[in-house]
């Protein structure tokens, strides 16, 4: 179709230039003056945007932004999800939260409960700033449960002349199992910083796991030394006293402060969690960072040698930091817990917002939670792990369409139609026509950061769905496949998504994300994509690979809002199959009585 797309309704088309589908209007504007949060302090940025408010955002336009499906406070700022468990029937996540305003600010613990994961109870704060250690915030921290029952919270606290240490908190009373009150050990602070690493550079105890000999426990606590990332290991007996071992872990020159590290072994040989205590022959362990420099969450396979304290990785081309991400999108301080009830490793990440902080003092709150995600390694390729959204979410799932064996022609789009689209579980397959990826040519060097966008069209690609659409296309967000091929003949292939044209909004982020994916041979192409308004995960080759999306549209919410197949390649024919359901809203409120979460 040369530079046009056509729509294909019935017998009519209707044909639109890609200069008004997809590319994006060069419209100047404003920067004003630099505000920073955080960095002052010795953590990490907690600005996204410096711009002006100089769109006319509405009520009803930000009230739909509000998302339905996903966890967040009624109001104000929330960032890091801290010291996740399961214990006595429920589960547990904290997380850092201003009480005062829409911005980061003096953090507080946060603490919510739930019996699956995706309905939440709102329970009284778990811990705030109240004493010299931590009177600048209770900052990020993990769980550990002892095998006698007991809970161990560390965390890190900001005191009163702004040094990070890292402190102990214990249940008052283990016989509650909402961990209602905490009570801060008073031998805190338990950690300073040791010589050779800047007092703000020591931030983010991970859970403990035992020692050889079984005797102690071993946390680690990210650091950096000049440019280098590094990860410190300390053993301790009784959470109290501890000794720094010799060395680190791992560290990676260039790419500067690690923080909420995780760390914690995946099975060889089965789709189980097991506890961060495991190791041996048929384990590997994952290593993550979260990138202060980047804001992005990197993570590496590979071998623990606890007699050395060391931990190598499995391909140093891929280590932490130069190689995998968790997420290719808006995904950051991420933390894993082992959930003993379905022998599962449960991923939470934090998803901040790409607007400008104005906005969201006017709407009143930011930032969500991701979808907790199950965490496997991939048993095919050994290379990399698998993401999944837990299975409760499919709890939420309401009426379904199904739309089979669509075929998509070079440059052409298919609406699916349904009523509404700010909330939906999507789940896509993709069939190239394999005569025409033998008879194409070269089209190597692709990347999707870079590409331009849905509008770059290539021999194979881009192909895939619209979400978030306006029916005069003045707003959509793709999620896509681009294939490359390479001079030897081999196809490489990356998955991608678009917000250049996500909002008419100029005071938002609008990037394309994406990544190279493995995709073995016989494989379909997939994507499942989680819309919850404003937010749009997306799930390539059964985890493989994720990207997170905060889009802000103006006009392609609520019923207006579609959803499209679209196949942007020159050459290849595409075979589509799609099934969806519209998503109901999780029930997340405040608890008043434990009968009534019964």
């Amino acid at each position: 179709m040369g530079d046009s797309f056509c729509f294909r309704k019935r017998n009519a088309s209707i044909v639109v230039s890609l200069a008004s589908f997809f590319l994006v209007s060069l419209i100047p504007f404003t920067i004003g003056r630099p505000i920073s949060r955080g960095t002052a302090q010795g953590v990490s940025e907690k600005v996204f945007r410096l711009g002006d408010l100089n769109f006319p955002w509405t009520n009803a336009v930000l009230s739909w932004e509000r998302t339905s499906f996903h966890f967040q406070p009624s109001k104000n700022w929330m960032n890091d999800p801290n010291g996740p468990l399961y214990y006595n029937g429920w589960y547990h996540l904290f997380y850092q939260y201003n009480t005062e305003a829409a911005v980061w600010g003096t953090i507080t613990w946060g603490h919510a409960i739930s019996r699956d994961l995706i309905h939440w109870f709102h329970l009284p704060y778990a811990m705030v700033p109240d004493h010299s250690y931590d009177i600048n915030g209770v900052w990020t921290g993990s769980a550990t449960l002892l095998p006698d029952g007991r809970i161990v919270m560390l965390y890190t606290g900001s005191t009163n002349d702004g040094r990070q240490v890292q402190c102990l908190a214990l249940p008052a009373n283990l016989s509650d199992p909402l961990l209602l009150r905490w009570v801060k050990h008073p031998a805190n602070p338990v950690l300073t910083p040791p010589p050779g690493i800047g007092y703000t550079d020591f931030r983010d105890p991970s859970t403990a796991w035992l020692a050889p000999g079984g005797d102690k426990w071993r946390i680690v606590i990210g650091s950096k030394v000049k440019k280098t990332g590094v990860v410190l290991v300390y053993e301790t007996a009784d959470f109290v006293n501890y000794e720094l071992l010799d060395g680190y872990l791992h560290e990676v020159p260039g790419t500067g402060m690690w923080e909420c590290i995780d760390f914690y072994p995946v099975r060889l040989d089965s789709g189980y969690g097991s506890d961060t205590s495991a190791n041996g022959p048929g384990f590997k362990h994952v290593l993550k960072a979260s990138l202060d420099d980047d804001k992005h969450d990197y993570y590496a396979l590979g071998t623990y040698d606890a007699e050395s304290n060391r931990w190598t990785p499995d391909d140093p081309g891929l280590d932490v930091g130069i190689g995998l991400r968790y997420d290719y999108g808006e995904y950051y301080a991420s933390k894993t817990f082992y959930d003993q009830k379905k022998k599962r490793r449960i991923l939470w990440g934090w998803i901040r917002e790409t607007d400008a902080e104005r906005v969201d003092a006017i709407k009143g709150w930011a930032s969500v939670q991701s979808i907790p995600r199950t965490v496997v390694i991939d048993r095919k390729t050994r290379a990399n792990l698998l993401q999944w959204p837990v299975e409760e979410v499919e709890s939420l799932r309401g009426e379904s369409f199904e739309f089979n064996d669509v075929m998509l022609e070079p440059g052409s789009i298919v609406p699916l139609h349904i009523d509404s689209a700010s909330q939906l579980d999507i789940e896509a397959s993709f069939e190239i026509d394999e005569d025409d990826a033998a008879a194409t040519g070269v089209d190597s060097g692709y990347n999707c950061t870079s590409s331009g966008g849905a509008a770059s069209r290539g021999l194979l690609g881009p192909f895939g769905i619209v979400v978030l659409a306006y029916k005069h296309l003045s707003e959509l967000t793709p999620i896509y496949f681009y294939i490359a091929k390479k001079p030897n003949g081999n196809l490489e292939y990356h998955f991608c998504a678009d917000e250049s044209r996500s909002s008419k909004a100029l005071d938002v982020s609008s990037p394309v994300y994406g990544s190279s994916t493995p995709v073995l041979k016989g494989e379909k192409l997939t994507i499942r994509s989680l819309v919850d308004h404003s937010i749009v995960e997306s799930f390539a080759q059964g985890g493989r690979r994720v990207i997170t999306s905060r889009v802000y549209p103006t006009q392609a919410i609520d019923y207006p809002s579609k959803i499209l197949l679209f196949n942007n390649a020159t050459s290849a024919r595409v075979k589509a199959t799609v099934k969806m359901w519209k998503m109901k809203s999780a029930g997340i409120r405040d608890f008043f009585s434990l009968d009534q979460a019964l």
